[in-house]
């Protein structure tokens, strides 16, 4: 077994504190990961918290990982000692149902197993990325690009594919407008790829002083979501949305932004249910969806895509020891726009 160190909530009152653990010595296929950077997500906190309930303890959070490879199995082709790598969201899948065979694993039908809080197949509580090092198969690793800053990458493996995956799904480009609703973690990424991808981007918002740094991440326009004339001349302009907010919001007044056959994608997530009306739904057709992470293919894509493009997340570093501050910082926007952790001296 691996000797492996972290930081670890061992009850949702509880403080992240220091904790020792084991990881299984790797497999033919597996690729061993000394952890260098990890993102602070929106759902670490939440889990932690038990705030989504089940949550399960000793949790060491973390699914936004950047490292250098340490070891690896005898099959392992795409990794040697030394290379960069990144593990996000998922280690484990069946690999054999319609849906990862097409490539979407995070909604494998026997149950996508996540990087924390989770169980493999075999019983065994996964560990994630606050800590020294990882233990996954090679499927579930990404290389990463030298030429991007590795501690600016690692948010990409939740945030950029939780709102990349969308945006290729539902054909975003030029000639679309997209609106994105909020200027957080999700939402700066959302920006930066809209953007790119050539829509037309405005950003939605209850804080007009974020506007200047919407214009920066690639924002054509801000609106106020709290002026209603603002909301009311947007009305019917938009082929596609996409909802970053994890805050209780109305959803009604996004879907009344949508063209004939438009979609609001929802990838925040509020702790309530967020109520719709029958007619926001049936009022030009609108369409009202969500999605979650990518499938290890189409994240490839999207870090390979950041590489060509120089698009990284913007952070702000911290540390094992400011955990709780970070994260009471988190629940009040208090970020630029994700933390990330240095995780080099646990190494």
């Amino acid at each position: 077994m691996i000797q492996s160190k972290g930081y670890a909530a061992q009850d949702k009152t509880a403080p992240l504190t220091p904790f020792h653990f084991e990881r299984r010595d790797p497999g033919p296929k597996d690729v061993v990961v000394d952890i260098e950077f990890c993102g602070i997500c929106h759902s670490d906190l939440h889990q932690v918290r038990d705030e989504w309930g089940g949550s399960m303890y000793p949790m060491v959070p973390g699914h936004e990982i950047v490292g250098k490879v340490a070891a690896v199995g005898s099959d392992v082709t795409k990794f040697k000692v030394g290379d960069a790598a990144a593990v996000g969201v998922t280690v484990e899948t069946c690999m054999v149902c319609e849906n990862c065979k097409a490539g979407a694993e995070p909604y494998c039908l026997k149950g996508m197993v996540g990087t924390y809080n989770a169980k493999t197949y075999e019983g065994e509580p996964t560990y994630g990325g606050y800590s020294n090092n990882i233990v996954a198969p090679e499927h579930y690793v990404h290389t990463i690009s030298s030429k991007l800053d590795a501690a600016a990458v690692a948010p990409l493996l939740c945030a950029g594919i939780t709102t990349w995956s969308p945006l290729r799904h539902w054909g975003v480009g030029p000639g679309k407008r997209v609106g994105i609703v909020g200027l957080g973690g999700l939402g700066h990424m959302g920006l930066k790829f809209a953007h790119a991808l050539g829509a037309e981007t405005a950003l939605f918002t209850t804080s007009a002083g974020k506007a200047e740094d919407a214009r920066r991440l690639g924002a054509d326009e801000v609106v106020i979501s709290k002026d209603a004339d603002a909301m009311m001349k947007h009305k019917g302009r938009f082929d596609f949305v996409l909802d970053c907010v994890s805050a209780p919001h109305d959803l009604n007044e996004y879907l009344n932004l949508l063209r004939l056959d438009g979609v609001l994608c929802q990838v925040g997530l509020p702790e309530e249910p967020l109520p719709v009306s029958a007619f926001s739904l049936i009022t030009n057709r609108h369409s009202l969806s969500g999605s979650m992470i990518g499938g290890m293919q189409e994240t490839q894509e999207m870090l390979d895509y950041c590489a060509e493009k120089n698009i990284v997340a913007d952070i702000e570093m911290t540390s094992v020891n400011d955990l709780e501050s970070a994260y009471e910082r988190m629940l009040k926007g208090d970020v630029k726009y994700r933390f990330v952790i240095d995780l080099k001296t646990l190494a």
